[in-house]
């Protein structure tokens, strides 16, 4: 068994990541009132710096990064496509956004409904991200 593609694991990372920054970008525009108005009311702005889109364009590159490192790793085991690729978005969405999500939610800090759309847009996200960079990423 050999290791990872490192070449590949880099390329189908970032091919995940950006495809997670852009899906993220669009979607956005489902919630953003919902999200305008939550954050209001902690006296917080939606005003975005070039800085934070910076950060929030690194988050993306290293989920991406993630999705498809656990991809390649569980690969051997489960064998290689999509079925594998979802698996470990599954995975990941569990302990990352829907902990995250949860802890939010016993804050009291957003509404339920903002709540479950970020919980299954994110959901939706990772696996289609996930299936990308699986495409990708190659042993050899």
């Amino acid at each position: 068994m050999g290791g990872i593609n490192t070449k590949r694991w880099l390329f189908g990372g970032l091919v995940a990541g950006l495809f997670v920054f852009m899906l993220e970008g669009i979607a956005s525009t489902l919630y953003m009132t919902d999200m305008t108005v939550a954050m209001e009311a902690h006296n917080l702005s939606m005003d975005m710096s070039p800085a934070a889109m910076i950060v929030f364009a690194l988050i993306s590159l290293i989920l991406g990064l993630i999705l498809v490192f656990f991809y390649a790793a569980v690969r051997p085991r489960f064998g290689p496509g999509p079925k594998t690729a979802a698996i470990v978005a599954v995975g990941l969405w569990i302990g990352g956004y829907f902990l995250s999500l949860v802890g939010y939610w016993s804050m009291g800090l957003f509404p339920n409904k903002l709540l479950v759309m970020w919980g299954a847009i994110g959901l939706v996200e990772v696996v289609l991200a996930s299936i990308l960079g699986a495409w990708v990423y190659r042993e050899e």
